[in-house]
């Protein structure tokens, strides 16, 4: 803890935008004016934004949020996307030290960086350099991504509303598929964890199975990567299904890896663009849903007969900005954000701020959060994978999963089956 430096606060966004991350944006404004920021005396002499996140600050290409119209700030936070623009650059110490000129040339002290994995890991390395610089930047990470694998987070903002629109998407395709019988399947986002895949699972309402034993409603099927992907042991697990309904619904994680840890989707890409984190795109292409479904024609194929009708959908972008936001991700949204500000106005000097679950997970038990500050180090560049007891088998997801992820989802429809 420390006195508040005189100075001014900026706030970025940064990586894949969220259905929510405007709210956590609106919350920080918000906790900053509760402070007096930007009034005669207030030690936060105003409240700058910087356009796609740390370019922008390098570029001087900043918004003055200080005086931002209530009414309007209220509209961007229930806005999806990122408002300010977004960025995946990660600074280095060149970069850092342009950093530090435009915070020195704008008179900037407060540094707050909305972001998942890599934009914590920026916020970090902006922190140490400033500190070996004694130059006076008080840093403070907000959690965003709608992976859901930020360490220490219960949950992170983003996440409830993406996997929001995966359960409803999967719902009115397995509907779809169940109209016209094929196999379907979905390539979900997520990397390394396999949180918003496994929200698929929620799709699954009514069916009715051939023989005593639970559900078979879609996704039937559910691949993360956190488990090894075998092909021939996809193609068994297709076919079993297949032959007993005459269809078949699956859920993929774009991150799925073989058993010596080779993404698929990142060997099946040809010249696959990686960003500046050296991440290999996965969610711009097509082509692991694709090379599944020739598999599953080519080894469904009875001799001499026909191919079954296989699809493949990649979500892709639309998972990240889908204006049905979950209540619940509105709300810790803009709370992490307010806590933020709390923080930094409190005369904390730096740190992330992380979702902790209060209530116990369980089927019907009510949900409640609190918000805590914990180290940049803590979070930055690592990844939480979904638990074992959150995973059943090589190809589903377990009741504690539902538990945990319902309450965060919000509820579903309900619809009729003849």
């Amino acid at each position: 803890m420390g006195d508040l430096v005189k100075g001014a606060a900026v706030i970025g966004q940064s990586g894949g935008p969220t259905a929510v991350i405007n709210e956590s944006l609106v919350g920080v404004i918000e906790g900053l004016r509760r402070a007096g920021a930007g009034t005669p005396g207030n030690p936060i002499t105003k409240i700058l934004g910087m356009r796609h996140g740390v370019t922008g600050l390098v570029n001087d290409d900043l918004y003055d949020l200080t005086d931002y119209p209530h009414d309007r700030l209220q509209i961007l936070a229930r806005t999806p996307s990122a408002g300010l623009g977004s960025t995946r650059d990660k600074p280095n110490a060149e970069y850092c030290e342009r950093i530090f000129e435009a915070c020195r040339k704008h008179g900037i002290h407060y540094f707050f960086y909305i972001g998942g994995n890599d934009s914590s890991d920026t916020c970090r390395i902006v922190n140490e350099l400033s500190n070996q610089q004694d130059y006076e930047l008080r840093c403070f990470h907000i959690p965003k991504t709608v992976d859901n694998d930020l360490m220490v987070n219960d949950h992170t903002p983003g996440f409830p509303s993406a996997a929001r629109f995966v359960a409803k998407a999967c719902m009115a395709d397995f509907l779809d598929n169940i109209s016209l019988p094929g196999i379907k399947i979905n390539v979900i986002m997520g990397r390394h964890a396999g949180f918003l895949t496994a929200a698929a699972a929620l799709a699954r309402r009514d069916d009715r199975p051939l023989s005593a034993g639970p559900s078979t409603d879609g996704p039937q099927l559910i691949y993360l990567p956190e488990v090894p992907f075998e092909t021939e042991r996809f193609v068994e697990d297709v076919a079993k299904i297949y032959d007993e309904k005459g269809r078949c619904h699956i859920a993929v994680s774009e991150g799925i890896s073989d058993p010596e840890g080779t993404p698929i989707g990142a060997k099946l890409i040809q010249n696959a663009q990686t960003d500046a984190h050296g991440n290999v795109q996965l969610s711009g292409s097509g082509a692991l849903g694709d090379a599944l479904s020739n598999l599953l024609k080519e080894k469904l194929k009875p001799a001499g007969g026909k191919a079954p009708r296989v699809r493949a959908d990649t979500f892709g972008y639309v998972q990240r900005c889908f204006p049905d936001q979950s209540h619940v991700d509105q709300a810790e949204a803009r709370g992490v954000g307010r806590y933020a500000a709390k923080l930094a106005t409190s005369g904390d000097l730096d740190g992330s701020v992380a979702i902790i679950r209060t209530s116990p997970i369980g089927e019907d038990q009510p949900y409640a959060s609190k918000y805590e500050r914990i180290d940049l180090e803590q979070v930055a560049a690592k990844t939480k994978h979904m638990p074992d007891e959150f995973i059943d088998g090589h190809n589903n997801v377990s009741r504690a999963f539902l538990d945990y992820c319902r309450p965060l989802v919000g509820p579903l429809p309900l619809y009729e089956r003849i």
